[in-house]
Parts: structure tokens; sequence; C-alpha cells
């Protein structure tokens, strides 16, 4: 159904051939006197036979995004994404056939109903990826961040998509913003530290040389200025800090083997490195004392750290491999499997806690279970960080 994309060129309005501009006029004007509905038409169609065209898509998530408003509460939030799975999961056959304007077309269909739906600008931001569409991949990563705006690996996707964009100081200062918020994350730091290099190359003059639009007179005019930024961006210090903390504190730890703070900063590295089993074993230790048998933080540390060595096991599968399906099906099953038994478990555990029921009633939610999910959503409303979005 349609052909193999592959690095198509994102187009403006003027590449339009005369019958399509004639359709963006109109959509243009749909759009305009708030008629969202034949605006996304319009658009829809446009795209359908020209998937690269980035002017006409920035205008169709407009309209969708209008159309939506103010959008709902969490409720309405998951009830929608549990609708739209069905074609999430159509949309990822092509996806993985490198068919990624069909890819597209479906991913679209779902942004028509739920203009945020994080999933739907997943399917969309790996297809430009593909079809080396960087101006695309943005417009859908700016969602994904204001969803998910502590979601590291979106931050560095979104930033490097500016980067391909020619807009490496915000690209730079998004990355700079979280890693303020997570000092020893060794991948964001190293994040950080290649698009500052991008960015001090590109000030230098390095890549207009290379290319031969400039000369390396200009490239020494800034290399003051190069030094400089070099300095201001020491502190990334990627994979040595972590490094150097982790050499410190298992120091420490042999002269006070029961320090149990050094113990909780240790398994915070190793978790970020992605060394879980080290992790694990110390969030245990904690865990098997009387002050970390009572701490409701330790015990979401020690879920979230195994949610993520899941997450680490699908990403280290090989996707061309024939049970590439099987084995990542089977790793889903067990992540969903765990974290529902875990947020029971807490949940009986700190009754009283409404940020755990809210969780658990998440989790009930994305699996199906509609009326255990409303009766923890119903528990979560005396949470009064929580109550609205519960309600929806």
């Amino acid at each position: 159904m349609g052909c193999v994309n592959f690095g198509m060129a994102e187009k403006g309005i003027n590449d339009l051939p005369r019958e399509l501009r004639m359709l963006h006029t109109r959509g243009s004007d749909a759009l305009s006197r708030e008629n969202y509905d034949y605006a996304i038409d319009l658009f829809t169609q446009i795209l359908t036979r020209e998937p690269a065209n980035y002017d006409v898509r920035k205008l169709l998530r407009a309209a969708q995004l209008r159309k939506a408003g103010g959008g709902g509460g969490l409720l309405k939030k998951l009830w929608g994404d549990a609708k739209s799975s069905p074609l999430i999961a159509k949309a990822q056959i092509p996806l993985h056939a490198r068919n990624f304007a069909e890819a597209l077309q479906i991913a679209e269909q779902v942004l028509n109903k739920e203009p945020q739906n994080s999933a739907a600008h997943r399917i969309v931001v790996e297809a430009a990826a593909g079809m080396e569409m960087p101006k695309t991949a943005v417009l859908s990563l700016e969602i994904l961040a204001g969803n998910s705006p502590k979601d590291r690996e979106v931050a560095i996707k979104f930033a490097n998509a500016l980067a391909d964009t020619g807009d490496v100081v915000r690209g730079e200062s998004i990355l700079a913003a979280l890693s303020r918020d997570f000092p020893g994350d060794t991948e964001l730091s190293q994040a950080l530290k290649n698009i500052s290099a991008r960015k001090t190359m590109e000030k230098g003059g390095y890549d207009a040389a290379a290319e031969g639009k400039g000369s390396y007179r200009d490239m020494l005019r800034d290399a003051g200025e190069a030094k400089h930024l070099e300095q201001e961006n020491r502190q990334v210090k990627a994979e040595d800090a972590a490094e150097n903390l982790i050499k410190e504190y298992e120091s420490r730890l042999q002269t006070e083997p029961n320090n149990l703070k050094v113990m909780r900063n240790l398994a915070d590295l190793y978790t970020q490195k992605k060394d879980f089993a080290r992790a694990l074993e110390f969030y245990a230790k904690i865990k098997a004392t009387d002050i970390g048998a009572a701490d409701a933080s330790l015990d979401k540390a020690i879920a979230e750290a195994t949610g993520r060595k899941f997450d680490h096991d699908m990403a280290q599968l090989e996707q061309t491999a024939p049970d590439f399906a099987e084995k990542s099906a089977k790793i889903k099953a067990e992540k969903q499997a765990y974290q529902l038994a875990e947020s029971q478990k807490r949940a009986e555990r700190y009754s009283t806690d409404l940020q755990i029921r809210f969780e658990l009633g998440q989790l009930y939610f994305q699996m199906g279970k509609i009326s255990e999910a409303i009766a923890e959503f119903q528990k979560a409303q005396s949470n009064p960080n929580r109550k609205t979005k519960a309600m929806g």
C-alpha cells in the first residue's frame, strides 16, 4: 500500500502543484473561519499526495489543536488512548517496513481526533527521521516534550532535531535546563556536550570552512568565543563525573558500611548508568533496614529502576530479527505484570498514599480494566494534587 520513502526534502507551499495550492487556499480559509473539520480534511488530502510538505503539516497540526481546544482531563485522555490503540498498532507495520509516508498517514488519523496523543507523535517522529524531515519531527517532539517535560529521551531527540533545523541554541538550552534537574545523568551530560560542541563548531565557522563557504580566518576570529563556550560547559563531564562519584561513594562505604544516604546515592547513580543489577542490590540493602522498610519513596525508586531495566532490555532487541515481535511482546507483558503487582503491593502497604492509588488507576486503565481503574481514580480524588486530573 504505497511506496517506501527515504530522505524526502521538506517542502513549502510554493512547491505544491496548482491543484493542491487551491486546496491549500481553501483549507487556510476554513482554518481562519474556525471550520476545523473541513480544514483538516483538505490538509490531509494534500499530505496524502505530498507527505514532505512541512508548511501544510504545520497548518494541519494547528487545525487539530484548535479543534481540540483545552482538551479534557486524564480520564478522557486515557480513554482516548485506549480507543486509538488499534490505529497505533496498525501504524507500526508500515513503520517497521520503512514505508514512512503510510505510517505518517495513520498517525495523523489518530491526531485528527487526539492531537496530544503521545504514541501517535512518537510514530510521526520515527517516520520523519526515516524520511529525513527534521522540521516535521520538531512539530511532534515539541508536543511530546510538553506532555512529558522530564523525559530525557524525548528531550535529547528534541534538542538534536532542533539542531538539525539550525536552531542549535534552543536545543542546547533545553538540555542545559534538564541537566540541572538531573545533574548526575551521564546520557544527558553527553548529549549536552555533543550539542555544545556542535554550536561551537558552527560559531567558529568549521562547518562553513569544511564546505568551502568560509575561511579559517573566520574560525580564528571566533576562537576566543569558542574557548569561552568550552569553559562554560566544562561542568558537563559525562562518564567521568558519574564514575568519580561512584568511586568516592564506594570508598566511603568501606569506612561507613551503614550509611544509607551513600547507598541511596550509589543506587541512583548505577540506575543512571543502566547497571540495574548493582542498583537494585543497593536498593535491597536499604530496604532491609528498619528505615528503608517504611520508606514509600524507596519502593517507588525500586519500581522505576526495574521498569527502566525492562525498557533497556527492550532497546537491546534487534528489530529486524524474526523473533523481535515475540520477544518484545514478552518483555512488555512482564513489565506490565511487574508494575501492576508492585503498585497493588504499594497501595496495600501505604493505603493512605493517594498518589499511589492514582498510579494504580492509570495501570488498570492501560490494561483495559475500566471498573478497577475508576475505583482507584475515585479514591485518588481525595488527593488535592490529583483531584482535577482524576475526574477528567
